[in-house]
């Protein structure tokens, strides 16, 4: 995709905690610079300008109705940019963060870019727990779109590596952090506190135990929300986090001899995603092309902070299908669930 931005055609700039004045000067000057977060990498433009937030849907290639993140860093932010913020709200904000967690604020008329919420009444914002991104935003001096730095409906990027695999030559600069991966590895659990409840819109590492600590809690599911236009996640209207090949999704209940039968009745070559103790005995199998692992068994704060790398290494690697793990819906497991759901085309 052509882009209509100064950078296009230049390599993209790599910034650290040492420089990031630069880049803040970059997102003044409405170019596209993405950032890191402990859940995914988000591709910043600063939300008061619809030229830049408008360089983030080209980029991306997202739907120009699909609404935008905004990421803060600092509580007063939020009071200064929203028409309301309600006792449910202060009390989230104050408990979970900075963290995965977005709050939906009843929206303030022309304080932010149009495009950031499409036809919306309401606009999510979340403070990251991020230090570089922490300190991008007040140097900045105002708020920044944020949604994930990859091109709309591939796997979300967790490492620098996977933005410029994207975006190399096509935004200004990237982020580097310090750690070499995302701490959580998916998207930030969204909500809407209203007076007495808390509605999940989009699971995450903020669960739903979590969250009944402070008012009872529903979900409601992507179809719920469509039908209701006024309750709605961003991203909950299109496809995510899909490699090219098809993704076979196999039961938590398999056993190491389910795979392997699962595995010898393919005649294509066969990419694996799952934990240790799987690709142990898996892995050798003459129709097993390429494997990643998503860590020890059981162990799944691992898988999901793997799920996006290994799911785009895989693609990488030119398998024809991809095999990978599922495990029980429980709480700690519901955002891994979720997203691969979503990646896969198929439940063996």
């Amino acid at each position: 995709m052509q882009m209509e931005d100064s950078n296009c055609g230049q390599d993209t700039q790599i910034f650290d905690l040492h420089n990031l004045k630069a880049a803040a000067a970059l997102l003044k000057a409405g170019e596209l610079v993405a950032f890191p977060t402990e859940t995914v990498f988000g591709l910043g433009a600063i939300a008061n300008n619809e030229q830049a937030v408008s360089k983030v849907f080209k980029a991306k290639g997202r739907p120009s109705d699909n609404p935008l993140i905004v990421h803060v860093s600092q509580i007063s932010q939020v009071h200064d940019t929203v028409s309301e913020v309600n006792e449910l709200s202060k009390r989230l904000m104050e408990e979970f963060w900075p963290g995965p967690l977005t709050i939906i604020f009843p929206l303030k008329d022309k304080v932010f870019a149009p495009s950031v919420t499409p036809g919306k009444q309401t606009v999510a914002m979340r403070m990251p727990r991020q230090l570089e991104t922490l300190l991008l935003i007040d140097m900045v001096g105002f708020p920044l779109v944020g949604p994930s730095a990859n091109l709309s409906g591939k796997p979300s990027p967790t490492t620098a590596e996977h933005v410029l695999h994207d975006f190399n030559g096509k935004i200004a600069g990237v982020i580097k952090s310090r750690t070499t991966t995302a701490e959580i590895g998916v998207e930030s659990t969204v909500v809407l506190a209203e007076e007495n409840r808390i509605v999940i819109l989009r699971p995450g590492a903020v669960t739903r135990n979590m969250l009944e600590k402070i008012a009872p809690v529903i979900e409601m599911t992507a179809s719920q929300q469509l039908e209701n236009q006024k309750i709605q996640s961003p991203g909950v209207k299109y496809l995510h986090y899909s490699p090219q090949q098809p993704v076979y999704l196999l039961p938590h209940t398999y056993s190491d001899q389910d795979w392997m039968m699962e595995i010898n009745k393919r005649s294509e070559r066969i990419g694996l995603l799952a934990d240790n103790d799987i690709l142990a005995c898996c892995q050798k199998n003459k129709n097993v092309y390429s494997s990643y692992s998503l860590g020890e068994s059981g162990d799944i704060a691992s898988a999901t902070r793997q799920l996006y790398a290994g799911l785009r290494f895989l693609e990488q690697s030119n398998c024809d299908i991809i095999f990978a793990q599922a495990f029980s819906d429980a709480d700690d497991s519901h955002a891994y669930m979720n997203r691969l759901t979503k990646a896969s085309n198929y439940m063996l």
